[in-house]
Order: structure tokens, then C-alpha cells, then sequence
């Protein structure tokens, strides 16, 4: 029997046909064959997404979802198979074709943001950011210039933007070879400008704060990311960092970006009002 679906994290029909076909087939497909999976691939999906939109211990999980064990294998194997970026990637070309714009982008802007860590980081993997004052990890996001996310990649706090970003520009370089300009902030300026043209060949231009100003003043380019970390905090999962392994962290802020994405798709907010009105139209 199918769960009824009651969560405001929960997909769609038309989000899970998006989401399906991105996925890998199942083993007992597969000519090396396996068991057939006892639980059904959306109610996977369903608990991911809401143990990232109400962050949620794995433990927690509403007894209407399949056990929370299967569910964090799931997350765990996807993720070590690069499967949650290629859905990401996906999604991205195809509101990028939506668009009216190549699925590739040339354009690019990158930013890090610093959360605290919980208890159950590890030392390893964790480092006091002295600049924003906070133990934890930080976080690298790429976007293209409509704050769709290309890349993201999880560092201990204390890790330099400049030091981050040789690792990030490199792997999306391998990534996306045709883009060629990266948009950042003056964080990211001095040397790491030269080395991103010389190795690289990525141009690499800093916005820096207008003089004089003061307060909060919107700069162009980089309120682009700043607006898709914001995005991304609106899953309560990353308020603060809680996965012991950095690549599940990197995992669970992707699946936020891929809800963000698939609802954009489907334009599910309008619906719903849709919906709610023409029940309160029916209650009268």
C-alpha cells in the first residue's frame, strides 16, 4: 500500500517524474542482478527530502517512511555514485533550456558561507573560522548567474577562501570546461587570480564593497550566490552542520538545491494556492 503523502517535503507526481528517470536502475535489473528493492524509490526520495527540510535526526524519521536505516543507505550510495550531482546537473540544464539559454553556462559566481558545527563532526573535519568567529565547517557553493548551483564542496571552517577555491575552480574545471569567467569577492584576491588564468585558463574577477559605504548594500554579481545560500538555509537540515562524513554534508545540501529546483520546474507554489482556494470555495 502506497503512503499517502502529508508532508510539505514531499514530491510532487509531476516532481517524481522529473526525479525518476535520473536515477540509477535498480540491481535486480541490472545483468549481475540483486533482490528486488522491498521499498519503493519515491518513498526514499520522500524521506531524504524531509529529513533535509525539517533537520530531523535519521533516527526521527515518521514511522510512515520506510525504515531510517534503508533510507540513509540510500543517501549514502547515491552519494558515493555522484548520482545526486548528476540529477542536480540535470535539473540546472534543463531551466537553463527553459530559459532560452545554453544548458552549459560560460558565466559563473562562487562564495563560501560558515555554519557551526554539532557534536557529531569530528575533529577532523572541523575548524574555528576566526573571521565569522564560528567552530565549524564552511561551505563552497558555485552558481551560474541565475543562482543555479553547479558545484558544492564541504571544508573544515578554518580553511582559507583562497586555499578552497585552487581545490573548487580545479574540480570545476574537469566539470564544466566551457566555462570561463568566475565572478567572487575580494576574498578570493591576489594570487589565486593569477594561478586560475595560468593553470586554469578561468578568468577570475573580484567585486569588491563600494567605498565609503555602510550597511548592507547589494553588489552585483555576488548577491547572486549570497541569494542561493539563503535558498539552501531555508532547509532547516543546514542551519548547522550535523553529518559526521563531509560528503554527506555535500550530499544533503544538494538535495536542497534539487528540491529548490524541481519545484521551479513544476511551479508548485502556484498550485497550491490554486488548490486551497478552490477548497475554500467548496467548504462554502
Amino acid at each position: 500500500m502506497a503512503r499517502r503523502r502529508c508532508y510539505p517535503s514531499d514530491t510532487f507526481d509531476d516532481e517524481w517524474a522529473l526525479i525518476e528517470p535520473l536515477l540509477p536502475p535498480p540491481a535486480c535489473e541490472s545483468r549481475r542482478g540483486g533482490r528486488p528493492e522491498k521499498h519503493p524509490r519515491r518513498e526514499i526520495v520522500d524521506a531524504i527530502r524531509y529529513v533535509v527540510d525539517t533537520g530531523c535526526k535519521w533516527r526521527a524519521l515518521p514511522r510512515d517512511f520506510p525504515p531510517w536505516r534503508t533510507c540513509y543507505g540510500f543517501m549514502a550510495r547515491w552519494a558515493a555514485a555522484g548520482i545526486v550531482g548528476q540529477i542536480r546537473d540535470q535539473l540546472r540544464k534543463r531551466i537553463r533550456r527553459e530559459m532560452g539559454r545554453a544548458p552549459g553556462a560560460v558565466a559563473t559566481v562562487i562564495d563560501s558561507q560558515s555554519v557551526k558545527a554539532a557534536e557529531t563532526v569530528g575533529k577532523d573535519s572541523r575548524g574555528y573560522d576566526g573571521a565569522k568567529k564560528i567552530n565549524g565547517r564552511k561551505r563552497h557553493l558555485v552558481v551560474d548567474t541565475k543562482g543555479l548551483p553547479l558545484f558544492v564542496m564541504v571544508t573544515a571552517a578554518d580553511m582559507t577562501d583562497r586555499d578552497a577555491a585552487k581545490e573548487v575552480l580545479f574540480r570545476l574545471r574537469l566539470m564544466h570546461p566551457e566555462i570561463t569567467i568566475v565572478w567572487a569577492d575580494s576574498g578570493y584576491a591576489g594570487q589565486l587570480v593569477t594561478w586560475a588564468k595560468k593553470h586554469l585558463n578561468l578568468t577570475l574577477k573580484t567585486v569588491s564593497r563600494p567605498r565609503g559605504a555602510v550597511g548592507f548594500v547589494i553588489l552585483p554579481r555576488r548577491w547572486v550566490v549570497e541569494r542561493s545560500l539563503a535558498w539552501i538555509m531555508h532547509a532547516r537540515r543546514h542551519a548547522r552542520d550535523y553529518e559526521r562524513l563531509i560528503q554527506h554534508s555535500e550530499s544533503l545540501i544538494t538535495w536542497a538545491a534539487i528540491t529548490l529546483m524541481t519545484r521551479r520546474i513544476t511551479r508548485r507554489q502556484s498550485r497550491r494556492t490554486g488548490q486551497a482556494t478552490s477548497r475554500e470555495g467548496e467548504r462554502d
